[in-house]
């Protein structure tokens, strides 16, 4: 059988990975998993770290500090 994924494809999705493993250490180093997110912003600077990656270890460290989620209510 042919295989429709090609090595360039490959490479990008495993360094991909990678990007987002070394984003989740970091969090991990930082304690942000040492107890459930209590609002949004606490989740938000979790999930900004893992997406930063390495970039942590350059100095970056992505905070949240406040987030509204507009959610719509439902009628009365």
């Amino acid at each position: 059988m042919y295989d429709v994924r090609s090595p360039i494809a490959r490479i990008v999705s495993a360094l991909i990975l990678i990007w987002l493993i070394i984003g989740a250490i970091a969090g991990w180093q930082r304690h942000y998993y040492d107890s459930a997110p209590t609002n949004c912003a606490s989740t938000g600077t979790i999930a900004v770290t893992i997406i930063a990656g390495p970039l942590n270890y350059l100095g970056m460290n992505p905070k949240v500090a406040d987030c509204h989620i507009n959610v719509p209510q439902p009628s009365q």
